[in-house]
């Protein structure tokens, strides 16, 4: 929806994803004996496998567990999400049907999540929290949005249409091997990938796939999928910091089933008395309703855009190194923000985050994560990568 997609780029999730993808190196290995006991596989074999995988259909329950190390991060985020939704004004229906203002929810905690989905027209994710639950549901032409919680719901007619008509930009691999062949090109010698045994997910036999940098300074320490022996598909991802203790993500199912859901599943009906907002009129409310404050979104757009995010102006940021230890660098265009002129909510988030730092850079703050970390000088240069704190300082001290 028109709302959901806007909002998305204001909360830019860590990609660890994207990064594993990036910068995968095959290291042909065999599996481990383990319980359940499987066939041998290599590496290469494992990561073939996942791309012949064709899941189309499935239901079940899903565990997400996520400890980036940052203090009340859920509670933050939630309420300044909602804060924006529900800034549009009493039109905007409380705002929290909106996913931008829900979903924050799944970076910090332990979260439960149903799943179903029947090929590529219809899906549904329920978030439940207690009594109360949030689902986004997409059947065909409509995705629905309702938040039990405030009864409010969001609706958005012809999203398909809107999103779906881009061809890829280039064509994908046509087969495991040659996408196998692709990921090794890119990749280079970053990336350590083996196989680390087996394990039982959900009732289902699988193989662990660990992905391992090989260079210094990283601050991912391994990624580990499970990966279902039969079809191929990931059941379970953990992503471990080199500063140990409980995994930055720990998500999986705990329930799975690859049958074809009933068509039921999908139906929505608007429960009595709740509040209906269509997409755009939201998307118009977000704009419009707040004054000045209806700025913020192109400011926004804008600031993504110089980080190579995204937006009108997008500039990319200059990329120092490669692999796992690659720093993103950009110019702000402005001093660095101080601490105390922040609302007052968010100061002592900011200073629980940052530790003051200096070299031939001059002198700037280092906002950590268990996995990210971002460098800001006082002159409003920007640094952020998957690296230590030291890495940066390194990065922007060589940069003068």
């Amino acid at each position: 929806m028109a709302a959901q997609r806007k909002a998305s780029r204001y909360v830019v999730p860590v990609a660890v994803a994207g990064i594993a993808a990036a910068t995968i190196g095959l290291v042909p290995a065999l599996a481990a004996s383990g319980d359940p006991d499987l066939p041998e596989i290599t590496a290469q074999q494992l990561v073939e496998k996942i791309a012949a995988s064709d899941t189309q259909t499935l239901s079940g329950t899903f565990k997400i567990s996520t400890d980036l190390g940052l203090p009340a991060f859920d509670g933050l985020l939630g309420g300044l999400a909602e804060g924006m939704a529900s800034g549009a004004g009493e039109g905007s229906g409380e705002g929290t049907a909106d996913p931008s203002a829900q979903l924050t929810k799944l970076v910090s905690g332990t979260h439960t999540l149903k799943i179903a989905a029947d090929g590529p027209e219809r899906q549904k994710l329920t978030l439940l929290d207690g009594k109360e639950q949030y689902s986004l549901i997409h059947d065909g032409d409509d995705v629905w949005a309702y938040d039990s919680r405030s009864n409010t719901v969001l609706h958005e007619k012809g999203a398909a249409e809107e999103d779906g008509g881009r061809a890829p930009e280039k064509e994908l691999p046509a087969s495991p091997k040659e996408l196998a062949d692709e990921v090794l090109k890119a990749a280079g010698d970053t990336t350590s990938i083996t196989v680390g045994g087996t394990a039982n997910v959900a009732g289902r036999d699988a193989y662990r796939l660990v992905v391992e940098p090989k260079q210094q300074g990283s601050t991912v320490d391994s990624i580990t999928i499970a990966v279902d022996a039969a079809t191929g598909t990931p059941l379970k991802f953990t992503l471990d910091s080199t500063s140990g203790g409980k995994p930055v993500v720990d998500a999986g199912f705990t329930k799975v089933d690859f049958g074809k859901p009933a068509a039921s599943e999908f139906d929505f009906t608007v429960p009595k008395g709740a509040k209906v907002t269509e997409g755009d009129q939201l998307e118009k409310e977000l704009g419009e309703g707040r004054g000045d404050h209806g700025k913020a979104p192109e400011d926004l757009e804008k600031a993504l855009g110089d980080f190579g995010l995204g937006g009108a102006d997008a500039n990319g940021p200059e990329v120092i190194g490669e692999g796992w230890t690659a720093i993103a660098a950009f110019d702000s265009g402005a001093p660095a923000p101080k601490t105390e002129e922040a609302p007052k909510e968010v100061q002592g988030f900011l200073d629980s985050l940052g530790d003051k730092v200096s070299g031939k850079f001059g002198s700037g703050t280092v906002f950590k994560t268990k996995i990210v970390n971002a460098l800001m000088t006082d002159d409003g240069k920007v640094y952020v990568g998957a690296v230590t704190p030291q890495a940066l300082v390194d990065a922007a001290n060589a940069a003068k």
